[in-house]
């Protein structure tokens, strides 16, 4: 049986979700109303059998740390599984963690006491579904150096990523970090082939590599920007096609780094047939589930003057909620969220604890936990105006609103 290991790197800023990764790492991010982001990683760990996690945190972890203790801490430490959490230890430098090679270097020492056979390295902050496994079987296959999951991306896309060229065989003959100009795929002049930043390497390879990164004046200590393109031409880089089993085409995989594409990934949710089947009892995803009642919809009085129904239409409405009197429509309600008499929320994501008051209209918005909404106040209708009173908008016109209590005041 073989003993691998996965590395989550989890310490990212994230701040181009601002507002929402004021008080949290990005990867603690709340999800389609029941998760946090980075359960799609570990549920994939978990899914794919392996039992051996170290999750890297850095920045702003505590809810992070607090979500993984609650959600994660159920595998049997006597039979060597594990979820770990690691913040930096600076046993090796004074300095926090310089890139993502250089958090996993400052992590050497407890990585190498794992004794493993293969070390899965990924992205704490990703939207997918992924069988790791086959990755890495596919490169105990190979005997590569290193294996790099990657999926075609447009052309402007493409500028975010890690872009690659491979020859005939799959190996990766070229590696470019964000470029200005990536390279089209032969085939597809209008995309390019994207890292998804899911790495499989050989220990003793990787051990002999962050080492000597570590010692290279200027590199950034990055996988992306550095280690992966310094090994490319002498050692055996492999490329794994990121498919859906079933049909063979693209799989589902989304970078949710703004809030423009943090938005996109939660609507996908709720279309009629999404791409990301959370229903899918083959492959569920974890997460830390309060112990709260039902959702409750509450009054039914449409022969009055003033009807008041509490409804909810193409949306996903979590444990706790409760729709009294108002409507819902194509939103995620999280947790504990209560949307009272008349009020209208349409096309948003509301977080736990959200209070919308009577006759308030929310529209197009994304409100973190346990902000109020005061009655009547209106959300996402006049940009200039939610500029004014100090909310954040998105280029595709999204309303972003942090934990900042009740907005009576601006009301």
């Amino acid at each position: 049986m073989r003993r691998d290991v996965a590395l989550i790197l989890a310490g990212g800023k994230g701040t181009r979700l601002e507002p929402l990764t004021r008080d949290r790492a990005k990867p603690a991010v709340p999800f389609g109303g029941n998760y946090r982001i980075i359960d799609f990683a570990l549920s994939n760990c978990l899914n794919s059998g392996l039992r051996k996690i170290l999750v890297l945190t850095q920045y702003k972890a505590a809810s992070l740390d607090r979500h993984i203790n609650q959600a994660w801490r159920f595998l049997c430490r006597e039979m060597d599984e594990y979820v770990d959490i690691l913040p930096p230890q600076q046993r090796i430098d004074e300095q926090w963690y310089q890139g993502t090679a250089d958090a996993v270097y400052q992590n050497i020492y407890t990585i190498e006491k794992s004794r493993p056979d293969n070390i899965l390295i990924l992205s704490g902050d990703h939207i997918y579904k992924m069988d790791y496994s086959e990755l890495i079987q596919k490169h105990v296959d190979a005997d590569a150096d290193i294996s790099i999951a990657c999926l075609p991306v447009s052309l402007q896309e493409g500028r975010q990523f890690g872009v690659m060229s491979v020859n005939e065989q799959g190996r990766v003959i070229a590696f470019h970090e964000k470029p200005a100009n990536p390279q089209a795929l032969p085939d597809q002049p209008d995309l390019c082939l994207a890292s998804m930043g899911v790495y499989v390497f050989r220990p003793e390879f990787l051990f002999e590599q962050l080492c000597q990164d570590a010692t290279i004046r200027g590199s950034s200590h990055d996988f992306g920007k550095d280690l992966i393109p310094r090994v490319i031409h002498d050692q055996y880089v492999q490329a794994f096609p990121f498919t859906d089993k079933n049909t063979g085409k693209t799989a589902y995989w989304r970078d949710v780094g703004t809030l423009d594409s943090y938005y996109e990934a939660n609507m996908d949710l709720i279309s009629v047939d999404p791409q990301l089947n959370l229903y899918d009892q083959t492959w569920p995803i974890r997460s830390y589930q309060p112990l709260l009642p039902p959702p409750k919809f509450v009054f039914a009085q449409e022969n009055i003057k003033e009807p008041r129904v509490g409804t909810a239409l193409d949306s996903m409405v979590s444990v706790g909620s409760i729709l009294s009197g108002g409507r819902v429509e194509r939103s995620i309600i999280s947790s504990n969220v209560r949307v009272n008499s008349w009020a209208t929320v349409e096309d948003s994501i509301l977080f736990d604890d959200v209070e919308i008051g009577r006759h308030a209209s929310i529209r197009r918005c994304i409100i973190d936990k346990g902000v109020i909404v005061p009655e009547g106040m209106k959300i996402g209708f006049d940009p200039e105006l939610d500029r004014m009173r100090g909310f954040t908008i998105t280029e595709n016109g999204i309303t972003a609103i942090g934990k900042v209590g009740s907005l009576a005041e601006i009301a």
